[in-house]
């Protein structure tokens, strides 16, 4: 570890503050470092690993595919990146898909959308964005400027025009933010990076009534919350609403960087050949990887297990005295005020336990979605101890 430390502090830009830990390998929820020592992963790469580590179904496809073909670019046909957004348009509301390679991409992909849009209808004024303090969406210029988190902000000014900004679950101030240039209102169902904070039903139901009234696009953030982290395949389908536009990354992939943005037939019309692309985007590794996620995740078996351990982690969660919030294994706890999150979580790596941060002084679990009820509780037992 000590020589893994001197080479990156040597090589590498110094971005990250890394924990001293180095994986060799995974197995189910089980991650293993360079020294053999095991850890019990409920973070899943900040929601990524959705069938955990080495699932052989993903291992399998990837390494045949690997022996065949690993990129063309779109300018061929791919088949896998056909088939996948099938199974993505006829498992949703919506019509058609377009890939990239990470949540960032999909949301500067719907900002562009949302633009060239109002752009074709003549109606070019309709430039401006809604988003939510709290949210988070990104770090490229226009996904982070519609990041209403100013401490991501800093040293990056200006950023890009047209988002504005209005406190999460407060409609009096989304309504007093809506002018004749808005466009989009664009959110997460369950704010991860913010702090795991759920959208209020009423308030949703507030954005979709602005948005037909007004005639604006509804833009959902799932880079998170998609793909069966919250015990639905998309978290639109706990609510009675369609976006217009859906953004898909992190448990997308199992693992391979693969982005997605779903939309109506109408809105995709106006992404003709040369507005938008990706070189990478839907590559033959990301689309084989892809598939076999959507096909075991899609099951109704699977997210049912997954409703049902989300809640299992919640009442385990309860009887510790905290207040959980989320949906499925997507968990957030706010921690007492003697108690740090980012202190909790060191510990909880020294015993061999893997969580994570969130805003606020905010513990999140979000393991992968095999996770079983006895590794569950095991988890818990370990946060227990610290706590």
């Amino acid at each position: 570890m000590k020589e893994f430390k001197q080479l990156s502090e040597k090589y590498l830009i110094g971005n990250y503050a890394r924990f001293d830990v180095a994986f060799e390998r995974g197995e189910g929820v089980y991650l293993y470092d360079t020294e053999g020592k095991k850890y019990l992963d409920m973070l899943s790469g900040i929601a990524v690993n959705s069938l955990g580590h080495s699932h052989p179904k993903l291992v399998n496809a990837i390494t045949e595919q690997v022996k065949k073909l690993i990129h063309t670019s779109n300018l061929f046909h791919i088949p896998p990146q056909i088939e996948v957004a099938k199974m993505l348009v006829e498992n949703s509301c919506l019509d058609k898909a377009f890939f990239c390679n990470s949540g960032a991409e999909a949301n500067e992909t719907a900002i562009k959308l949302v633009r060239k849009y109002f752009y074709d209808r003549g109606e070019a004024h309709k430039y401006e964005i809604i988003t939510f303090t709290g949210g988070f969406h990104g770090r490229t210029i226009g996904s982070l400027t519609a990041t209403a988190q100013p401490k991501y902000h800093e040293g990056f000014k200006p950023l890009l025009q047209g988002i504005k900004y209005a406190p999460f679950n407060d409609i009096k101030a989304l309504k007093e933010a809506i002018t004749p240039n808005t466009g989009a209102i664009m959110f997460e169902f369950i704010q991860g990076e913010g702090g795991v904070n759920p959208i209020d039903p009423q308030f949703l139901q507030t954005i979709q009534e602005i948005a037909k009234e007004k005639n604006l696009l509804i833009v959902a953030d799932e880079v998170q919350t998609g793909i069966g982290r919250t015990g639905k395949l998309f978290a639109y389908q706990h609510y009675n609403i369609c976006p217009d536009i859906i953004t898909l990354a992190k448990g997308l992939g199992g693992g391979v960087p693969v982005g997605a943005v779903l939309t109506k037939e109408e809105i995709a019309k106006s992404f003709t050949p040369g507005t938008h692309g990706s070189t990478f985007g839907g590559n033959y590794l990301s689309m084989v990887a892809s598939k076999v996620v959507l096909q075991e995740v899609s099951k109704s078996e699977f997210l049912s297990n997954v409703e049902e351990n989300g809640r299992f982690l919640f009442n385990k969660l309860k009887e510790l005295g905290l207040s959980p919030r989320g949906k499925g294994l997507m968990v957030g706890v706010s921690l007492p005020e003697d108690k740090k999150a980012q202190e909790v979580v060191k510990k909880a790596l020294e015993k061999g336990l893997i969580i994570g941060t969130a805003g606020g002084n905010t513990v999140r679990f979000l393991p992968p979605l095999i996770i079983t009820k006895e590794e569950i509780e095991k988890g818990v037992s370990i946060f227990k101890e610290i706590l």
